[in-house]
């Protein structure tokens, strides 16, 4: 709405994650350059945690672009509240297996066949899932078992998960310690200190075609950073509504007193009891309650599972060495 008044080619604060727009502080660079060294090296299994609009699915994004998407097939699961049965299903239909087998077995059998026969052509296969912190145990014990396809060499499949920092809790709990054992890699993003913050949205701007400068004053950065607290998804929302109110009312620049307006808006000028912007309580907590039949479902799995086959025979096709 307001691009050509500030003689802008995009939106520069768009609430979804678009890597032409990506701002590498040195903790991004760090997830997104280790990611991609991790699948191209075959480490298997990966974990990438932060909280709540920090930027995981944007630097996700940013490495399925790096990635030759002609060598690395992609299952991404964006609901993570499933079955094991169904996650299983979701993971072999994203993957193209065909025909989709309806049992259990079939579908693990199928996931290994494919992957072998990918593996054999070249070419890598990848698992992403996000919000993983609301993956129950079951699920993740079938993501652990997943990791164990591997040749003598590196894993069949790269296993990404993503979610907040409760993940890390869950993973903690002595009932994971296993899955937890085989993290390879594991970057976790902080929110934006005051400078990174106002770095961001001029290079945001900048990205968006502003050739000029200055469109927010040095004082309205500093109210962005206050009522964000840093938090990259936050800062989007309320740069767009002062934007928008300065499109509303002919002024080339955001001031405070705009950034304020939109602050109000969102609610974001609220203070807690401890004297801190409600912004930094802006937090989608997750559930810390598991219920009882899945736990028991889960440690009937774990009593009735047979001994583990680990990795498969080597490959005919040599696989090529990436260093980095």
């Amino acid at each position: 709405m307001y691009n050509n008044f500030f003689q802008l080619v995009q939106s520069p604060f768009e609430i979804s994650p678009d890597p032409s727009l990506f701002y590498a502080t040195p903790q991004h660079q760090e997830a997104l350059a280790g990611l991609y060294y991790g699948i191209k090296a075959a480490k298997g299994f990966m974990v990438l945690t932060g909280e709540v609009g920090t930027g995981k699915t944007l630097v996700v994004r940013c490495l399925q672009e790096l990635l030759d998407k002609n060598r690395v097939t992609y299952a991404y699961v964006f609901n993570p509240r499933l079955s094991s049965q169904q996650f299983l299903s979701y993971v072999a239909e994203d993957l193209g297996l065909s025909p989709h087998p309806t049992t259990k077995s079939d579908l693990l059998i199928g996931l290994s066949r494919l992957l072998i026969e990918r593996h054999r052509r070249g070419a890598m296969t990848m698992l992403v899932v996000e919000e993983a912190q609301h993956l129950t145990p079951v699920v993740l014990e079938e993501i652990r078992l997943l990791t164990n396809l591997e040749t003598a060499r590196g894993k069949l499949l790269q296993i990404l998960l993503v979610g907040q920092p409760e993940l890390q809790e869950r993973l903690d709990t002595p009932a994971l310690r296993q899955l937890k054992q085989r993290v390879a890699l594991w970057f976790r993003l902080q929110v934006f200190s005051e400078n990174e913050s106002s770095e961001y949205v001029r290079c945001r701007l900048k990205l968006a075609g502003d050739q000029r400068g200055g469109i927010f004053t040095a004082a309205a950065l500093e109210r962005v950073y206050h009522y964000s607290q840093g938090t990259p998804r936050l800062i989007n929302t309320l740069c767009d509504n002062a934007m928008m109110s300065a499109f509303a009312l002919r002024t080339d620049r955001v001031t405070p007193e705009l950034v304020e307006e939109a602050a109000s808006d969102l609610c974001l000028n609220r203070t807690n009891g401890n004297g801190h912007s409600a912004a930094a309580e802006a937090r989608w907590a997750a559930s810390e309650q598991t219920d009882e039949e899945e736990v028991a479902s889960f440690a009937a799995v774990l009593k009735e599972r047979e001994p583990e086959t680990h990795g498969h025979p080597e490959l005919d096709s040599p696989e090529k060495k990436e260093s980095q």
